[in-house]
């Protein structure tokens, strides 16, 4: 996969979404020449970074006609990353002047939001966004090129047709037009966090309680006195279920990935209970969990992931989810058939996420631009059998294919050589490690108490050394 000779062309190119995949794609898109249009539904940049109290009328997210909320946030959350890590490598998340702005190493979700709209802010990247355009289709025409088609919409509260801001609860959306256009490629940045998957658990369609995902949790204050079972082990799981505890009667968190006899209480609380899985529900209202123990529960919070979801494209059965898979895909963005006038950036997860989608982003662009070539269509098929013939090999189930975990630096290692570019920093990598490993014994304190001070002298280093290349 060398270089290509050729002087680089400029493509058209649709970028479906504006959250912290699709900036940084349009930021490299353009950095490579290419002609570039943003498509992002909300009103403002951002992605899932935009919080809003507003929820989905089904609280499961299994209605596929219901109006669909693109955020997960919940009011509490802060970053389970330190910031050093967590930014685009030219444009680091330093602590910024400003009375709204959030110092802390570990900072609340807003203090993301406002990040990224600096990044968007500083490389110019929101004239090429189109707010409040929904992308409805994107299908490949006869002669390769795309046809992605949008209609414009306007959000109003329901009260005095006022454009909203997306944090009232009623909220009415007028579709004003309607837009079909040609591209040579198109980016699908569209996230996925807002597609819930859901437990299965014997006998819970009898069971009289209520049910409700983690992408529908804002606030605890309506599981007040209640007892309520979390089902996960995720960060999301682990921040959920002590926010709940601070007002529920009792939480029990079920998880799958302990043993079947796992039962223990959180050490500083004296209503919060870890199990492992249920093994079923029952009419009366009970919970029975693997470890024999039984609980009357009111309400069973599901904190089980998203599933991959792309209703607006049409690749004539070439591109499938089948349990979670999405594919075929060459290393995590190209199908191969299709490569490379359709990508995806932003799939994998249990990752380091605006670096990835960074080196992913510049490598689709060089591609793009005939700087960077790929290998044959046989090949990169090849590649990706060969990668699903690792994983069954290994016991990996197919929906945990995009799961990255510790290989994800040998997988921005390899897309920074493609692209030329530094490979991964010693001090990130080390830094992510470092806070794996102290989230587990302090998971109430890990991002105020911590020890790797060395490494944020080091990554601070290097934000003077990249800053100053850029500024020159």
């Amino acid at each position: 996969m060398s270089p290509a000779s050729q002087s680089p062309i400029s493509r058209h190119v649709a970028v479906i979404g504006a959250g912290a995949a699709g900036l940084v794609a349009a930021r490299e898109l353009r950095r490579e020449g290419h002609s570039v249009v943003v498509f992002e539904r909300g009103n403002e940049v951002g992605g899932t970074w935009v919080y809003t109290p507003r929820v989905e009328p089904d609280p499961l997210g299994l209605d596929p006609n219901r109006p669909i909320i693109h955020t997960s946030l919940y009011s509490s959350l802060r970053t389970n990353l330190p910031r050093e890590v967590m930014g685009y490598r030219d444009f680091p998340f330093v602590i910024r002047p400003g009375e709204n702005r959030d110092p802390r190493r570990f900072p609340g979700h807003r203090e993301v939001l406002l990040y990224l709209k600096d990044f968007a802010r500083e490389f110019g990247i929101e004239e090429m966004v189109r707010f409040e355009t929904e992308v409805v289709k994107v299908g490949i025409l006869e002669n390769g090129k795309w046809e992605v088609r949008s209609k414009k919409t306007t959000s109003f509260d329901n009260e005095n047709n006022d454009t909203c801001n997306y944090d009232n609860e009623f909220v009415k959306t007028i579709e004003v037009e309607c837009d079909e256009e040609i591209y040579d490629a198109v980016v699908i940045c569209n996230g996925h966090y807002s597609e819930p998957r859901i437990a299965d658990i014997p006998g819970v369609n009898l069971w009289p309680g209520k049910q409700i995902h983690s992408h529908s949790y804002r606030l605890p204050e309506p599981f007040t006195d209640q007892v309520v079972i979390v089902i996960g082990s995720s960060a999301s799981a682990v921040d959920i279920c002590r926010d709940i505890a601070g007002v529920a009667k009792e939480v029990h968190v079920a998880s799958r990935s302990v043993a079947d006899e796992t039962y223990k209480k959180q050490p500083g609380y004296d209503n919060l209970w870890f199990h492992s899985m249920i093994d079923s529900a029952h009419e009366d209202g009970t919970v029975v969990f693997r470890n024999g123990k039984v609980v009357l529960a009111d309400i069973i919070l599901h904190c089980t992931g998203y599933k991959y979801h792309f209703p607006f494209l049409e690749t004539k059965g070439i591109v499938t989810v089948d349990d979670n898979r999405l594919g075929p895909l060459y290393k995590q963005i190209f199908p191969p058939a299709l490569a490379p006038w359709l990508s995806f950036i932003g799939i994998p997860w249990k990752i380091v996420p605006f670096f990835l989608f960074e080196l992913q982003s510049k490598w689709v662009a060089g591609i793009l631009s005939g700087r960077i070539t790929l290998p044959s269509q046989e090949e990169m098929m090849d590649d990706v059998m060969a990668f699903y013939s690792t994983l069954e090999a290994s016991g990996i189930p197919k929906r945990y294919t995009h799961l990255m975990g510790d290989s994800q630096f040998d997988y921005c290692n390899w897309l920074a050589i493609q692209c030329g570019c530094e490979e991964y920093e010693e001090w990130r990598k080390q830094m992510y490690y470092a806070t794996s490993k102290n989230r587990i014994p302090r998971p109430e304190t890990y991002r105020d108490e911590w020890d790797d001070h060395d490494l944020v002298l080091e990554a601070h280093e290097d934000f003077v050394k990249y800053t100053s290349k850029q500024s020159s």
